[in-house]
């Protein structure tokens, strides 16, 4: 089953864009701080913030780092 991974801090406003965006397409997401959570930053290779994940069973399928409305389309158009 595909999920909508998002890595983000408090304290980021294009990750609170990112948030907005899917909300608004009605797309349930997980949000993960790669501060708290390293280990999954590092399996990701997670570099910055907000950086937003399309995985299946694990696997990342589509990557959107910032906030792009036309990246971020395609990705959740693979739902």
């Amino acid at each position: 089953m595909k999920k909508v991974v998002k890595f983000e801090k408090d304290d980021c406003n294009p990750c609170v864009m990112v948030s907005q965006f899917l909300e608004k397409k009605h797309v349930a997401f997980e949000a993960v701080n790669p501060f708290n959570r390293p280990e999954l930053a590092m399996k990701y290779k997670i570099r910055a913030v907000p950086t937003t994940l399309l995985v299946e069973e694990d696997v990342e399928l589509e990557r959107v780092v910032g906030y792009d409305p036309d990246k971020l389309n395609t990705l959740v158009a693979q739902l």
